[in-house]
């Protein structure tokens, strides 16, 4: 009797320490947690190429930063970003880009800033504009990008100097 006593008083304790654990969070395993979902593309610049037609090239929010995916250009190319009539420019904006793809941007708003692209590496490198490149009166920011410039054109020929 004694046994089936302490039997019940075990499993009345049991039944009440899991029911008032089961408004604590859930126990995850490291491993067991998906991944983050990828970001939303939005569309608050217009952007098109030299010749004026729309480029492809998404744009995404990271906190306060517009940024700008040029992930997929290579060799030598440029674009336009534009603000849509009755808007202006984001806060922060920058330009994503994979290393190794172009030698070099050529950003021109109310000033220019060209920036070396590094050459190895495997992940995309954000490249936030500085703030004095653009303002709001802005109605136009220019990038282009192209292939390294060659070290050796640079450097004069022996005799020359």
């Amino acid at each position: 009797m004694r046994v089936r006593l302490m039997a019940a008083a075990v499993a009345v304790c049991g039944a009440g320490c899991a029911a008032g654990c089961s408004h604590l969070p859930h126990w995850h395993m490291p491993w067991s947690h998906r991944p983050a979902p990828p970001p939303q593309a939005v569309h608050e610049l217009v952007i098109t190429g030299a010749a004026g037609a729309a480029a492809p090239f998404p744009q995404y929010w990271n906190r306060n930063t517009l940024v700008v995916d040029l992930r997929g250009i290579s060799g030598t190319g440029e674009i336009v970003l534009a603000t849509p009539a009755g808007t202006t420019w984001p806060f922060r904006l920058a330009l994503r880009v994979m290393p190794g793809s172009v030698g070099e941007l050529d950003v021109r708003g109310e000033q220019r800033w060209v920036v070396p692209i590094v050459r190895t590496g495997a992940k995309p490198v954000d490249l936030v504009l500085p703030t004095a490149l653009y303002t709001r009166a802005t109605s136009r920011i220019n990038v282009g990008w192209a292939p390294a410039p060659s070290s050796h054109a640079a450097e004069p020929l022996p005799g020359e100097r």
